[in-house]
């Protein structure tokens, strides 16, 4: 249908502005439809020629050619009123002049210029939450920017390092490993494996932690290297294996790798089809990849690098499978030549990491000396005879799969470390960036001040800091590990690396999106994060395996309580052993904001979880499942559970560290954060209402509060970011003067 659609539009009544009404009724009185053109009705052909308009109806569409449009009320008092409508209307817009008036050009004022001073010293927070080792940090960081190796940039005034993500996938991985070379030159990685105790472990992890906010892929080669193939030779072998492999290993002499995922199996470890049969006449384990599905797949290291790797394979001794075992194998030569016998072949590139050279791995009937076998669970003695410390099959397993334990705390840790980055870019940003003005002539107003972009970003802060004591708690158990808390480090690790990861991801997109346009930008880094770590949510488990962990974990606790009339012990499930909590039928910002309220709802939604849990499984257990199969049935509430049981751990972690902060301002903007992070998890949690344990009114106003801490929380949000101890560099250009960095004049660099 083609016609014309009746507008109206002017500059004004005054005297000022007659002549643009007359310009503005020419220009945009008539927008034709569909592209059709026609002439003007007289009406209009008049109007054109007075300064002010004149009455018309907008009521109806001219909708056909040959329409006669209704443009004239025929009653004078009708048409009068209309007049006076319209310019009523036209005297409230500013003047022509006005509106025509050019503004000044934007320039960057650093938001150490323009926000009050810090109400704490960010000094004492980052003490909190880096938690250790803040000299070394500084001095790796400094190393790192020291060297050419690591793509210093200049932009906006500033130096800033990170990976070329323009080179290809080869390039990328022969950068990676210039700089471990590097590195080890400059003995970043001196007693990683040698030396014990607490002391060098945490260390060891603060200086992956710096890594990692460099490069994912750095990290990742140095993971495989150290702690899941140097991990694996520590604890799971015996003295002979230390004496050959682990200084080397350490000075990055040789080069070593993992092969436990295979194309059939990955988290179901148990399952893996790769043989290893021992021959007792030769005194040698005979491995082979037996079927596709078999090649060992996903090997950090193995396309390019690796010179031996840890075959995790099912131990056959004279026909009878001992289970899943640890061998190590030698896959190339001093020259890096892949050895007979054995194939290689390259993962391909991916969405992110091609700085790890992954690699899929076939063996045939390769052999490998008895003493290769890794034997501290379990030894083949040399006339065949298997023996072992540990008589139950599934503890000996469980032992088998320790050396993931350190992987899952350090990608958790390193999940937290890239929110900060991400969080410290889209917040300074936020405060130097604006946006539209809430006055007329007013100057447009910074990003960070507006409800909806703290709404954005505040909580996700929150959430950060949180979860960096988390990590802490997680650290600090397991370098202090035994026997006995092995269990505990296991459901710990399996619960945070869950929660973290995804954490993670949500913040990266929020901070990207936050940065609008300029987080697509790889130097800015925030959207390449998006790739690099999406990685995290299924390597080293996948976390929706790991939350089933959890919760089964968590059964197997109610159950030895029924059975033995003991007392919950440990996990911090201690507060199952009191009454019920009782929630308060009104919730009002005090009782929202204290730390009982808060740990009395999560208690109590944990508590009843549990038991709903357990009460579906023994449903199905009496209709004739399986314990297994009644597990996997209740698989909603089991997930219920473990985030239940997650964020309580979150909360008591943090708190315990809010306690012990001396009474002060900082103190108080913890006290605003860990209520932050309750009401984020009260308004996004679907449980809290799902199960009855707070009212549609309660949540309504739990809400609410998070708006309000918002606007408490604001003027803290420069300090809480500097506080993160991310070296500016180590940022990206848009974290500081984003106008210079995009001016002309900085093409060339």
């Amino acid at each position: 249908m083609c016609g014309y659609r009746l507008y109206y539009n002017a500059a004004g009544t005054n005297k000022n502005n007659s002549a643009a009404a007359a310009f503005l009724l020419k220009s945009v009185l008539l927008i034709p439809e569909l592209g059709t053109s026609r002439k003007l009705p007289p009406l209009f052909s008049s109007a054109l020629s007075h300064p002010l308009p004149v009455p018309i109806t907008t009521t109806n569409y001219v909708d056909s050619p040959n329409q006669t449009p209704p443009l004239m009320d025929p009653t004078p008092t009708a048409a009068a009123r209309r007049a006076a409508a319209i310019a009523r209307h036209l005297a409230g817009l500013p003047s022509a002049a006005t509106a025509l008036q050019s503004s000044p050009c934007l320039s960057y004022a650093p938001p150490e210029s323009t926000e009050a001073p810090p109400a704490f010293a960010p000094t004492e927070l980052r003490a909190l939450l880096d938690g250790h080792h803040l000299r070394d940090r500084d001095w790796l960081f400094g190393a790192m920017e020291e060297s050419p190796l690591f793509c210093p940039r200049r932009a906006g005034g500033k130096v800033f390092v990170s990976p070329d993500y323009n080179e290809g996938k080869e390039g990328q991985r022969e950068a990676t490993m210039r700089r471990i070379g590097y590195l080890t030159r400059r003995g970043v990685f001196r007693g990683w494996l040698t030396e014990a105790g607490p002391e060098a472990e945490l260390r060891k992890l603060a200086l992956v932690e710096c890594l990692g906010v460099y490069d994912h892929s750095l990290t990742i080669k140095l993971g495989v290297h150290f702690f899941l193939w140097g991990s694996a030779i520590k604890f799971l072998g015996t003295k002979r294996h230390h004496d050959k492999w682990l200084l080397d290993t350490e000075n990055y002499a040789m080069k070593g790798c993992f092969a436990m995922t295979e194309l059939g199996h990955g988290s179901n470890v148990r399952g893996i089809e790769t043989i290893a049969t021992y021959d007792s006449k030769t005194r040698e384990f005979v491995i082979n990849t037996p079927c596709e599905s078999a090649q060992k797949y996903w090997i950090g290291g193995a396309a390019n690098n690796a010179t031996h790797t840890i075959v995790f394979a099912q131990l056959h001794i004279n026909g009878r499978n001992e289970g899943v075992h640890a061998f190590v194998t030698q896959i190339r030569d001093q020259d890096e030549s892949v050895l007979p016998n054995i194939h290689i072949a390259d993962c391909g590139h991916k969405i992110g990491l091609n700085g790890v050279d992954n690699g899929r791995i076939w063996f045939n009937n390769i052999r490998v000396p008895r003493e290769n076998l890794l034997n501290l669970v379990a030894d083949v003695l040399p006339d065949g005879q298997y023996v072992s410390t540990i008589d139950d099959p599934d503890q000996r397993f469980a032992a088998f799969l320790s050396p993931l334990t350190l992987g899952r705390v350090n990608i958790a840790v390193n999940a937290v470390y890239i929110s900060k980055v991400s969080l410290a870019i889209a917040v300074r940003y936020a405060l130097s960036r604006r946006a539209f003005s809430i006055t007329a002539d007013g100057p447009e107003t910074l990003l960070l001040d507006y409800p909806s972009h703290q709404r954005r970003l505040l909580p996700l802060l929150a959430k950060a800091c949180m979860m960096s004591s988390a990590g802490n708690f997680m650290k600090n158990m397991y370098v202090k590990r035994t026997p006995e808390m092995s269990k505990a480090i296991h459901v710990y690790s399996s619960a945070l690396k869950a929660t973290l990861t995804w954490q993670n991801m949500t913040t990266i997109q929020e901070c990207r999106e936050a940065c609008g346009g300029q987080g697509l930008r790889t130097e800015n880094r925030v959207g390449i994060f998006k790739a690099e770590f999406d990685v995290q949510s299924t390597f080293e488990g996948d976390n929706n395996v790991l939350l089933q962990q959890v919760s089964k974990a968590l059964y197997a606790e109610f159950l030895a309580t029924q059975k033995k009339k003991r007392p919950f012990k440990g996990l911090g499930l201690e507060h199952l052993n009191g009454p019920c909590p009782i929630i308060p039928d009104s919730l009002t910002s005090g009782i929202l904001r204290s730390s009982k309220f808060q740990m009395d709802l999560f208690c109590l939604r944990e508590q009843d979880l549990l038991k709903q849990f357990a009460e579906e499984v023994s449903q199905y257990l009496a209709h004739g499942e399986s314990r297994e199969k009644a597990l996997m049935l209740s698989y909603q509430i089991g997930e219920d559970l473990a985030r239940a049981f997650t964020e309580r751990t979150i909360l008591q972690i943090f708190l315990e560290d809010e306690m012990n902060a001396p009474a002060g301002s900082l103190k108080d903007v913890l006290g605003l954060l860990r209520s932050m992070y309750v009401m984020v998890c009260i308004d996004e949690s679907a449980s809290f209402l799902r199960y009855g344990y707070l009212s549609r009114d309660n949540v309504a106003t739990a809400r609410k509060e998070i708006m309000t801490l918002c606007s408490e929380v604001r003027p803290h949000a420069l300090a809480i970011v500097s506080s993160f101890g991310i070296p500016d560099a180590f940022l990206s250009p848009l974290a500081f003067d984003w106008i210079e960095a995009n001016a002309r004049s900085s093409e060339s660099e």
